[in-house]
């Protein structure tokens, strides 16, 4: 059968337009940036601000009308919503090219890239916007915009007129003290971190190089990140108006998310290594081992822990058990009238600033083996262990003839209790470690024993104890500090 002209023409029409559809079809499934060949910036007139909106609880939320504010003052605006995974009860976006949902967790039927939120922005910078906020002045984004392009800060961020208003602080991180301290901030408006609710604009490439740019709560990660890289943040007196229907508006919504809130932060800060905040007020939060679970570090070899490869000391939360079983038992062997003395590292911590030493894992003392049988602990443990009624576990050590005090039956911090004996004015033991301080010393050294500061409290010390350690240690050893096992690591050696 011949086709007419029109019949070809019309055939012609109908296939035009199914490829045409199944092209814009296939670019709306296209992350952006593979629509515009690995670029981030759009042309002159096009919007220079993705917003990313990412901090948002799916069970109750005003991520529609969030959305739906910068739609209505920019059609075009690119929006990301960002989740780890698909949101339900689902959300109610605009089906429109500018507005994605990039879900983080990696899934068997997508490529690597759709799982990566930086495949979704093309834009030059990115706006950080909380639920619960809404825009309402045009500008508002170009203006941020503006202020970080003048340079001085590497974020700005504006407040949302909610009832939890941002303002400034300081905040100081220390990696190798597994710590974050905040403070006040020298400035209203110049600051390292946030506390409440905000905008916060920067630029694409710097969050997507931190190591977790989206790490939930957005707040707590990309602060600790900022502030350790020594990058500003400017609070601009921009205002965003709150949501007119705020999400979490009932009791139950509200302790729900507070409850994973918490959650969330908890297992944020330990990833990142952090153990311990210290806030403006003094109040403290451990995010570390405690008596009812394991140490923070495992099994010791060769002197060295685990985490002084790491470039890092003793997590704080280890330092406060070790404080804890030392400031226990000495208590216990004073009042059964062993004598007791700081020994090794223990001592040389005393000596040099009056507590355990910033890398040290354990706790030593010396005792007087004919003094034993005065502790009802230490007479139990000959015979195997014994659980106190504090929770410590008092026990003759597997690796020679010694006592080794636990923090608990899950947490082995310990204190290890060395017996010596006076043998022709000289004090020895039977069981010798291949460590270089494991030596014999004369007795006189603890004749009389002196009080010296460690650890919290007052323990008893060898007298002339600058002596006492040169002669373990070797001279100098209290002015320059070294790790224990120098030809592992080496304190001058590490950075």
């Amino acid at each position: 059968m011949r086709l007419t002209r029109c019949q070809a023409a019309l055939a012609a029409a109908i296939t035009l337009n199914l490829l045409v559809l199944f092209y814009v079809s296939w670019l709306q499934h296209l992350p952006r940036n593979s629509r515009t060949r690995g670029s981030r910036r759009v042309s002159a007139s096009g919007p220079r601000v993705t917003v990313l909106v990412r901090e948002f609880e799916a069970f109750d939320n005003a991520v529609p009308e969030l959305v739906d504010s910068f739609l209505q003052l920019d059609p075009a605006q690119p929006v990301v919503v960002v989740a780890d995974t698909l949101p339900y009860p689902p959300l109610a976006l605009p089906r429109i090219p500018n507005v994605r949902l990039a879900l983080l967790q990696p899934a068997l039927d997508r490529p690597a890239a759709a799982s990566r939120p930086e495949t979704y922005v093309a834009t030059e910078y990115v706006a950080l916007v909380p639920d619960g906020a809404r825009a309402e002045a045009p500008g508002q984004l170009e203006r941020m915009v503006e202020v970080l392009r003048a340079g001085g800060s590497r974020l700005v961020a504006a407040p949302v007129a909610s009832a939890n208003p941002a303002r400034c602080l300081a905040l100081n991180v220390s990696l190798r003290e597994w710590t974050a301290r905040y403070g006040p901030a020298p400035s209203a408006s110049r600051c390292d971190a946030l506390e409440g609710d905000a905008v916060l604009l920067l630029r694409a490439r710097d969050l997507f190089n931190l190591s977790a740019p989206l790490a939930r709560p957005v707040g707590t990660g990309l602060f600790l990140q900022t502030a350790l890289r020594g990058w500003t943040m400017q609070l601009l007196d921009l205002p965003f108006a709150a949501a007119r229907q705020p999400p979490l508006a009932t009791a139950h919504a509200r302790w729900k998310a507070e409850r994973e809130g918490r959650a969330r932060r908890t297992a944020l800060l330990r990833a990142l290594g952090i153990r311990l905040v210290s806030w403006e007020s003094g109040r403290l939060e451990w995010f570390g081992c405690s008596k009812e679970t394991p140490r923070c570090f495992g099994t010791v070899v060769g002197d060295t822990p685990a985490y002084l490869y790491e470039e890092r000391w003793t997590p704080p939360c280890c330092l406060r058990a070790l404080r804890e079983t030392a400031r226990y038992v000495v208590g216990v062997l004073e009042a059964a009238g062993v004598r007791y003395w700081l020994e090794g590292g223990s001592l040389l911590g005393a000596a040099r600033h009056g507590d355990i030493i910033p890398w040290d894992y354990d706790v030593d003392l010396g005792i007087y083996l004919e003094d034993v049988g005065n502790c009802e602990q230490l007479r139990g443990a000959e015979a195997g262990s014994v659980v106190d009624e504090r929770g410590f576990v008092w026990e003759k050590a597997v690796e020679g003839d010694f006592f080794r005090v636990q923090y608990s039956e899950s947490n082995h911090l310990h204190v290890d209790l060395w017996p010596f004996y006076p043998r022709n004015g000289v004090m020895t033991k039977d069981t010798w470690l291949d460590h270089r301080q494991d030596v014999e010393f004369p007795e006189h050294f603890l004749q009389p024993l002196v009080p010296l500061p460690f650890a919290g409290f007052v323990a008893q010390a060898p007298n002339n104890y600058r002596r006492f350690l040169e002669l373990k240690f070797g001279p100098g050893v209290i002015e320059n500090p070294e790790y224990p096992n120098p030809a592992l690591l080496s304190l001058t050696g590490s950075s």
